[in-house]
């Protein structure tokens, strides 16, 4: 009799596997063959049914086919590689472990082996393979730990007597659905009325993806969610399928040509249209039916505002129009009229250069000519000076790249919030005179001068430990100042943790009230063109933003490692007695955070772990939290932050996105006066950028941006006045920080243009660190 032992087992499974791969690309290469697709190596089944199993995917080079889903419930794995290693993150070596592992058990359903996923609920040692456990209506949680329970064990939605009796509408499919506690039938937990089949639920989960699945009837995403995901519903984190679609929204993008005025002076007719030409057609603001030509309308190309006849009688009508004028001359005032603004081209359809040796994600960067007082046309580049790069076609981290855009909207929106409490700040100025080497102590004084408002512009005067006075009037100056004292406040007393951070109990600073002043210090910094704080955790962002008694904490908020270790015993006991000897251990500390609760079983733990956390991470330092509060509302920062949560969370709890060549070419709008190689100027600027960004150069992005503005990253609120780069005819860059304006050398050759940038940047950032 021959023994094999588990390894020889699965070495067999991969030998078996291997074959049936290479059938299968024989049935690929030939269509005649009618060879069957290979199984999943986990649950053994060869159905194909992304809906129920998630994608099934095979991998040749490994000799393995998974569905996702099995890989992804799997309890003995964890996803430990980044995105594009291995399978979904999985590594290789780990998927034979788990393999080897679920080799030994027995499924409780179909009582074969290989059941690689196991109930979570205490006590519970059944086990089964993901199809068996779909079958016997299972529940897998498709978030957090990703935890599954089995028919017994599973969660059920609570359902009253009255409405088990009656029927409804599945809001989805508008098929009749019994109000029934069943596995198929799921109820909305934010509408009374609101019914699905399971399956239709789970199919609208999968179209609309994490961004727009939310409930049918009332809209809400975050509750709804919740529960959906609690029993069971698989919500991708992905963009909805029919924003995935190609030119889906084609007919949208379809403008209006035509020009409309009673007498059109264009000699090529009513719909010739020229860009950036005084036969360019300009649709009406308000309707966009209608439209002219900006030569028969004796328009300017940098004049925005146009309205029709049609709707400027509606406007007069309703007493608006004279206010519409106003709108539209100080948008008119705000441009010189020997200057004209070039827009950028379309992101969905980016001008391609096939002949450009050095194709990166640079659009056709924002240019400004400057003529004699005559308005320019567009900057038309060589189509070998035209620098792209088209995206590559295999993403290998679709989500980050949808959360990294999200992100992108929202500090968009919180730059156009700031902008607008900005409009409080006056012309009047206080001067604070700050000690590099003592940066908190001489901020605190000067916030707390008498003379000081928030409201006033804010001068920086730097002074060096012999007590001489530096005197930098300049937007960097400042943007340095609130640097130093963001970073230190993220490492103060004031703050707990690692990477990110809770409020802590500092009873001297609470005494001194330095915890409203640290409040109030955020709020100007960011209405005064501060950078990003991305220190702040969740919970303390919601806190703010929601009142603590919304917030649920959890474990990682601790960061006293003792409370954490404490939390940690009692949460993972496993049995009674256990529990209640550890509860007998921390008598004392339990007593002193009026925790103390009778323990009569084992699921008591929850509710204590609970207690512990809102008390160390919310209510022992409810004080300080609520005069940091006061402080923040300073220039009304606190009550956008309550308005706008989503778009302010990606400034408190994230840190700002890493500069890149395209985010600089976006930043700086291009000045070109009419003597000046336009084109060889912008391509050697986006060629050295593109240098840069690849390591090619001893210089980095910050260095550029910080030697330009004087900072060395971009603010939420963005920089005033916009940042601009010109072409000169001088010897060596300039950084005019008190325009942000980058004034670069024109040369022959793109190699003097570098060494000259380079020379220039890194011995001028060298002096000032000295």
């Amino acid at each position: 009799m021959v023994i094999l032992n588990a390894l020889d087992v699965f070495n067999m499974s991969f030998l078996f596997h291997g074959r049936q791969l290479e059938k299968f690309t024989r049935m690929n290469g030939n269509r005649h063959f009618d060879v069957q697709s290979p199984p999943c190596l986990l649950c053994g089944r060869t159905d194909d049914c992304p809906e129920k199993y998630g994608e099934k995917r095979t991998y040749v080079e490994y000799n393995l086919t998974v569905h996702y889903y099995c890989l992804l419930m799997s309890s003995g794995i964890w996803q430990r590689g980044e995105e594009d290693e291995g399978v979904y993150g999985f590594l290789i070596t780990d998927i034979r472990k788990e393999v080897n592992r679920a080799a030994k058990l027995k499924c409780n359903i179909c009582k074969k082996k290989g059941a690689s996923i196991g109930c979570v609920a205490p006590k519970c040692k059944r086990s089964y393979h993901f199809p068996c456990g779909v079958q016997k209506e299972c529940i897998f949680q498709f978030m957090e730990d990703f935890r599954s329970y089995c028919w017994e064990h599973k969660p059920v939605q609570k359902f009253s007597v009255k409405e088990s009796r009656e029927s409804s509408q599945c809001t989805i499919c508008l098929d009749l659905v019994e109000q029934l506690p069943l596995y198929s039938v799921l109820k909305s937990p934010c509408c009374k009325n609101a019914w699905f089949h399971r399956e239709c639920l789970q199919y609208q989960a999968l179209s609309a993806g994490v961004f727009f699945f939310r409930c049918t009837v009332c809209n809400n995403k975050n509750k709804f969610q919740k529960e959906m995901l609690r029993m069971g519903i698989h919500i991708p984190e992905k963009d909805a399928s029919w924003e995935l679609e190609e030119n889906a929204y084609q007919d949208l993008l379809q403008c209006y040509q035509h020009c409309d005025v009673r007498r059109c002076l264009c000699k090529k007719g009513r719909d010739y249209n020229e860009p950036d030409s005084k036969w360019e057609i300009k649709r009406c603001q308000c309707c966009g039916s209608r439209g002219t030509h900006l030569a028969c309308s004796s328009m300017k190309s940098w004049e925005q505002n146009w309205e029709c006849v049609e709707c400027r009688s509606i406007f007069a009508k309703s007493g608006n129009y004279s206010k519409q004028q106003k709108r539209s001359l100080a948008a008119s005032e705000k441009t010189d009229g020997t200057t004209c603004l070039l827009e950028e081209p379309s992101p969905k359809c980016p001008r391609q250069s096939s002949g450009s040796p050095h194709s990166f994600l640079l659009q056709s960067p924002k240019i400004m000519c400057q003529s004699n007082l005559t308005p320019c046309s567009r900057l038309e580049l060589p189509s070998s000076n035209r620098m792209t790069m088209s995206l590559s076609p295999l993403m290998s981290n679709r989500n980050w790249s949808l959360r990294k855009k999200h992100l992108r909207q929202q500090r968009r929106e919180v730059s156009n919030i700031l902008k607008e409490l900005k409009l409080q700040i006056n012309t009047k100025t206080t001067r604070l005179n700050i000690n590099t080497e003592n940066i908190w102590n001489s901020a605190l004084k000067g916030f707390r001068q008498r003379n000081f408002s928030p409201t006033n512009a804010i001068e920086i005067k730097f002074t060096s430990c012999k007590n001489r006075l530096k005197t930098d009037t300049s937007d960097g100056s400042k943007h340095r100042f609130f640097q130093l004292l963001m970073l230190h406040l993220q490492n103060s007393s004031l703050f707990e943790g690692s990477s990110v951070k809770n409020l802590s109990l500092d009873s001297q600073a609470l005494k001194e009230n330095l915890y409203f002043e640290a409040g109030k210090m955020i709020a100007v910094s960011l209405i005064h063109g501060g950078p990003s704080l991305g220190f702040f955790s969740k919970t303390l962002f919601n806190c703010l933003v929601y009142g603590p008694e919304n917030v649920k904490p959890a474990l990682e908020d601790v960061a006293d490692v003792g409370v954490a270790q404490t939390i940690k015993m009692i949460k993972y006991s496993n049995s009674l007695s256990s529990l209640q000897s550890t509860v007998h251990d921390c008598y004392e500390f339990l007593a002193a955070a009026e925790c103390l609760r009778p323990v009569t079983a084992l699921c008591d733990k929850n509710m204590l772990v609970n207690d512990i956390l809102i008390h160390h991470v919310i209510k022992r330092i409810i004080l300080p939290l609520e005069s940091f509060s006061q402080g923040l509302k300073t220039l009304g920062v606190l009550e956008k932050m309550q308005m706008h949560p989503d778009a302010f969370s990606s400034i408190f709890c994230h840190k700002p996105e890493r500069l890149s060549a395209e985010t600089l070419c976006d930043l700086f709008t291009i000045h070109c006066s009419s003597d000046v190689n336009k084109a060889e100027g912008a391509d050697f600027w986006m060629h050295y950028l593109q240098d840069v960004e690849s390591g090619e150069s001893v210089v980095t992005l910050e260095d550029i941006l910080l030697f330009g503005t004087g900072s060395f990253s971009i603010p939420p609120i963005g920089f005033d006045p916009e940042p601009t780069v010109k072409f000169l005819h001088i010897r060596y860059p300039v950084g005019n920080r008190l325009l942000n304006c980058l004034e670069l050398p024109i040369t022959k050759t793109y190699e003097q243009f570098k060494n000259k940038m380079e020379f220039t940047i890194r011995n001028t950032l060298r002096g000032e660190r000295e």
